[in-house]
């Protein structure tokens, strides 16, 4: 089933002109009708558009016209990107009817680069609230067990690639949003740098903590799409004028001399994982070990610490965003998302300005620990929950592996480093120096090398 390809395999076969983009897409379309009913992960499929994108594609590679790696494959995108002249929800009935006039800037590059656009993915309402019942579209749920969370907000991204319906997707991350979903669903997702990818319109979470970046099967597909979308866009001005090296060329293998940073306090004290989370984790430093990497501890803040500066900060930016929208008609949001906007409302403004100033200290502590090593690695989280609704306080009362490194800014990937007794995946994070995402592809992408976990699919069958 050619849906099951990697993003970088189908490609290949693309450019030898031993698979058609046509089929290529025929084959998701088939798997999607076969399948999303049940699992929940597309909230608009764009059918039409993409046969005639996958049309072109074949017409322009058969004529020797190759634009490289996207060129002719499907993806699709979280349902905040906004795309010009498809619906863009973002999973909230306060834009049920929402249709941007102008592409987002990911958009713009994806279909430079020649790929297929196969529809919206499911989100979380404004990539904030959820799991939800009572918003514009039922939630989404894990192929590898539908009673179970894909977690969020890239729910959709996650799942539907796990599943088999599209090759590659573009998300969101402001506390998680990138890396939950791909631990959840076993796959691979990546947190870039702040700014290291263009957020122009992304409808915003939180202004000085989203992230956009790219979700795939395996992380030389997550390289391949970074390359393409990331880059300077003068129209966002939080996006960085960084040089963006050639990500896919980095992918060697060799990790020798290698030097990891564990946060032993975090997962030992701060926020407690499992046992087969930690079983699972040691055994990942190991095949790094045996990779020719050197493992030590590291010392970072007490994780509440980022947890609070955070969330203090994106409550109140949360309720910047969407203050008019509560006064003038709040009935159309969900219970979840609405009162997490009415506590943002709440907080005082010396209470914001404290909280940011604390962020760019605890950012430079995390900058600081990168002296000593190369990269850090922890779990992503523990595997996949009940799908079941979550109480709106929780934003303020759970802690994550993840919310850190929004606070530093760092790129963090997370990506499958085994599954538990139940068949669930766990998830590895690898963290990396601010705009050295090349070093943390290169060593998720040993790491892939070095272990089996991307021989297996979720059985999720018609």
């Amino acid at each position: 089933m050619t849906a099951m390809l990697s993003l970088a395999e189908a490609a290949r076969r693309i450019e030898r002109r031993d698979l058609s983009p046509v089929e290529l897409l025929a084959d998701c379309l088939r798997r999607i009708e076969a399948v999303d009913e049940r699992l929940c992960s597309f909230v608009t499929l764009t059918r039409e558009r993409a046969l005639a994108e996958a049309r072109a594609a074949e017409a322009a590679i058969m004529a020797g016209d190759y634009r490289g790696p996207m060129h002719g494959i499907p993806y699709n995108l979280k349902d905040i990107f906004e795309t010009r002249g498809i619906r863009t929800t973002a999973q909230s009935r306060q834009l049920a009817d929402h249709v941007p006039a102008a592409d987002c800037d990911a958009q713009e590059r994806l279909q430079a680069a020649g790929g297929v656009l196969l529809g919206k993915a499911a989100t979380w309402e404004f990539a904030h609230g959820g799991p939800a019942w009572d918003v514009l579209f039922p939630p989404c749920r894990n192929p590898w067990d539908l009673t179970r969370d894909p977690a969020g907000s890239s729910s959709g991204s996650g799942a539907s690639i796990a599943a088999g319906l599209v090759l590659a997707s573009m998300g969101s991350d402001t506390g998680g949003s990138i890396r939950g979903p791909a631990a959840a669903n076993g796959i691979a997702g990546l947190k870039p740098s702040y700014g290291r990818v263009s957020r122009r319109g992304v409808l915003p979470n939180c202004f000085s903590h989203d992230h956009a970046g790219p979700l795939a099967w395996t992380v030389e597909d997550v390289a391949i799409l970074l390359g393409i979308t990331a880059g300077h866009d003068p129209r966002d001005p939080g996006s960085a004028d960084r040089p963006v090296p050639d990500y896919r060329a980095a992918l060697t293998g060799d990790v020798r001399g290698l030097r990891i940073g564990v946060p032993w306090r975090w997962i030992e004290e701060d926020l407690p994982a499992s046992a087969p989370t930690r079983v699972a984790l040691t055994a990942a430093l190991d095949v790094f070990r045996g990779l020719g990497a050197t493992v030590q501890p590291v010392s970072l803040p007490p994780l509440q610490e980022y947890e609070d500066c955070k969330k203090i900060i994106a409550v109140v930016e949360l309720f910047s965003i969407h203050a008019r929208q509560l006064r003038e008609t709040p009935e159309l949001f969900g219970a979840s998302l609405r009162w997490r906007i009415i506590a943002g409302g709440l907080v005082r403004a010396e209470t914001y300005v404290q909280a940011m100033r604390q962020r760019s200290l605890l950012a430079r502590r995390m900058q600081a620990a990168f002296a000593e090593v190369d990269v850090l690695m922890l779990p992503t989280g523990e595997p996949a929950r009940p799908l079941q609704p979550v109480p709106p306080e929780t934003l303020f009362t759970k802690r994550s592996y993840t919310t850190a490194f929004n606070v530093g800014g760092n790129p963090a990937l997370a990506l499958c480093m085994g599954f538990d007794a139940a068949g669930l995946p766990f998830s590895l994070q690898i963290v990396g120096r601010l705009f050295d995402e090349a070093t943390v592809l290169r060593a998720g992408d040993a790491y892939e090398r070095a272990t089996p976990w991307r021989q297996r699919r979720p059985a999720l069958v018609a």
